[in-house]
């Protein structure tokens, strides 16, 4: 297998045309015709995670997060995104991402979200492009049946993993219609409210954002990370489906740059 055959697999599922304006997906660093034995998964590519896919042998590293956001001037030891640009060219390592675009698909980011926690009746948060092919930012679903909230809230807490979840005071008895949205959703509230979600999980929320809910819809921020984590399943899923004998493994470094006491 070749660097750009894998590419085009994750571009199948998620074309890099549908990435945001702002966004840097795509090939970061190495050559798409090189050939690749090995391919290492991870939210975010840290000096830890090329130090790792060194120590085991992977010549390709496909992250949800780009490495390189802005344009780099130079490439010195003056920075971990340019310390693992060195690092990685110096190793033969190939470094792929797929953000927004992998945002913005149902069956993405916010899809794997909604399947966590058992959706149905499904529909687009925040549509994109063109509204027959079915794509935008999150998802808003039901629940098969009403859960207590405090209940629901400790189930979400479990499912993603969450060392804190911060919420809003419950005003219902009990939680059915659910919005989610991975990473930075807070834009979104809106649509959530508009679509008469019980709940808005989603991450980064600001302090005066939890003001806006009124009693008319509970917000729970399970951070950023926690809400992406799961991007690592669709990249496995979509690669060993494909080539069911090729080495794919999970990084087995925690990148979440924020830590709780």
């Amino acid at each position: 297998m070749h660097v750009k055959d894998i590419i085009s697999l994750i571009e199948e599922y998620a074309p890099l045309k549908l990435q945001a304006s702002f966004d840097n997906s795509g090939l970061l660093c190495g050559d798409p015709e090189r050939e690749v034995t090995s391919v290492l998964l991870c939210i975010d590519v840290t000096e830890e995670v090329v130090e790792e896919a060194i120590a085991k042998g992977h010549d390709l590293i496909i992250s949800h997060h780009p490495l390189i956001f802005g344009g780099l001037k130079h490439i010195t030891p003056a920075t971990y995104v340019e310390r693992c640009v060195i690092k990685a060219i110096k190793h033969d390592i190939t470094i792929y991402a797929s953000h927004t675009n992998m945002d913005v698909v149902a069956n993405g980011v916010s899809g794997r979200m909604a399947n966590k926690l058992d959706l149905v009746n499904r529909q687009i948060l925040q549509p994109e492009g063109d509204p027959l092919a079915g794509n935008g930012f999150g998802i808003i679903g039901e629940l098969q049946h009403p859960v207590e909230s405090m209940t629901f809230l400790q189930q979400v807490k479990e499912i993603f993993r969450c060392d804190r979840l911060r919420y809003t005071t419950p005003h219902l008895p009990t939680i059915q219609r659910v919005a989610v949205c991975g990473g930075a959703g807070a834009s979104f509230f809106n649509r959530a409210l508009a679509n008469h979600a019980d709940i808005y999980i989603s991450g980064d929320f600001k302090y005066h954002d939890f003001f806006l809910t009124e009693k008319r819809i509970i917000i729970a921020d399970i951070g950023h990370y926690e809400s992406e984590q799961f991007t690592k399943e669709i990249f496995y899923e979509i690669l060993t489906k494909k080539i069911s004998k090729f080495a794919v493994q999970f990084s087995e470094i925690n990148t979440n740059p924020i830590k709780y006491l």
